[in-house]
């Protein structure tokens, strides 16, 4: 940062102090590199670990469910701990709830002790996740939110990148062992930047907000549905997906959620950019079309290249979906409430994630994967309505 001050040394105090990546800023990011990165190896490595061990599709669902539904119940309790304990406190129980269990896994590969283990790490992620979040929206000019989220939304992408494909790939070359303690030392090592974090909120949240309290009226709710409707898609993709496709087929698995992967954070960012010129509301329903063609593809699983071209659309509507529900709930509350703002976004998140594979895991077997993923994409089309209306209100 200090590079920037002296290449630019005429440029007025205010400037300077409103640029966007500051020394905090970058900390937080190092950060959520190492956590995101403990997150997505596993993401859709553990379901091929139970599925290894015998506990098939269902284990699959129900390991993914129990991480994100772990999260969404405590990340009701995160804003009342970000006014307690403040960020260094939160984050770093995040930190080691979300590492550490991963060691677990070394030992023993049974169900009941798999899902413990996703129970913990949920706790964890969602302390991480939105604990965050929040701490960006603090650290950011107002002027600039949506190009913060934006680069935000980048960052925590590139552990998506090379977490999801590299996990998968990782499992033939070092071993389910090797990659779950690699999971754990990368959430651990997060720990070092602690000490460069701000202790609490400029403005501190108050202790006796409750998360999912006055959103009548609020204008939170309909971004929050909203997506929800899109992440039940996300983690169904995410899961089933390499359980869908042949075994003989593992590197077009990593394909796709290497371009899903790389299309989500770059259309986060273009979205932000964009959402803080226009407001997030108008190019929201763009990015629910994109969403739910990308989940429709996968109805035709049979085919790579409906699964790669499903895979891109989806990213870049989940992406931008990203951007735009976050920054129209920010608009919508003043600083004070920024953390209810970010575990009713992340609850919408993870809830959405953890249901969808719960779900899906339960009615495949009955259906098959087409037609199972085809009443994916319609719950995301759904979606579309209330975001047509947001955007012409907003018009």
């Amino acid at each position: 940062m200090t590079e920037i001050a002296c290449e630019a040394p005429l440029l007025p105090v205010v400037a300077r102090r409103e640029r966007l990546v500051t020394r905090q800023f970058a900390l937080l990011l190092l950060m959520v590199l190492g956590s995101g990165l403990s997150m997505y190896l596993l993401t859709s490595v553990v379901p091929l670990y139970l599925a290894a061990n015998g506990a098939g599709g269902v284990g699959a669902g129900l390991s993914t469910g129990a991480m994100m539904l772990s999260a969404v119940a405590v990340e009701l309790l995160v804003p009342r701990m970000l006014g307690r304990f403040g960020y260094r406190g939160t984050l770093g129980l995040g930190l080691v709830l979300l590492g550490a269990p991963s060691l677990v896994l070394l030992l023993t590969a049974s169900l009941p002790a798999v899902l413990a283990v996703c129970v913990v790490r949920g706790g964890g992620l969602a302390i991480m996740v939105v604990g965050a979040v929040a701490l960006v929206a603090d650290l950011i000019p107002a002027h600039r939110r949506g190009e913060g989220l934006g680069l935000y939304g980048v960052v925590v992408g590139v552990p998506a990148i090379v977490g999801l494909p590299l996990g998968v790939y990782l499992t033939n070359v070092i071993g389910f062992g090797a990659l779950f303690v690699v999971a754990a030392v990368a959430s651990l090592g997060g720990l070092a930047f602690l000490a460069g974090l701000p202790t609490r909120s400029t403005e501190s949240e108050p202790q006796h907000v409750k998360v999912l309290g006055g959103l009548r009226g609020s204008g939170l709710l309909m971004p929050t549905l909203v997506f929800a409707a899109v992440t039940v898609a996300a983690g169904i993709s995410v899961t089933f997906v390499p359980l869908a496709v042949s075994a003989d087929r593992h590197a077009l698995v990593a394909v796709a959620l290497l371009v899903q992967a790389i299309a989500a954070p770059a259309a986060r960012w273009v979205a932000g950019r964009y959402g803080d010129r226009v407001g997030p509301a108008r190019p929201l329903v763009a990015a629910l079309l994109l969403a739910a063609f990308g989940a429709g593809a996968l109805v035709f699983i049979g085919s790579g290249v409906a699964v790669v071209v499903g895979a891109a659309a989806f990213g870049l509507g989940f992406g931008a979906a990203q951007n735009l529900t976050l920054a129209m709930m920010y608009d919508r509350v003043d600083r004070t409430h920024f953390g209810q703002v970010s575990a009713l976004w992340n609850l919408a998140y993870d809830g959405g994630w953890g249901l969808g594979a719960i779900l899906f895991g339960a009615v495949v077997a009955g259906t098959g994967y087409p037609l199972a993923f085809g009443l994916t994409a319609a719950v995301v089309a759904v979606a579309i309505v209330p975001a047509l209306k947001a955007a012409r209100t907003a018009a």
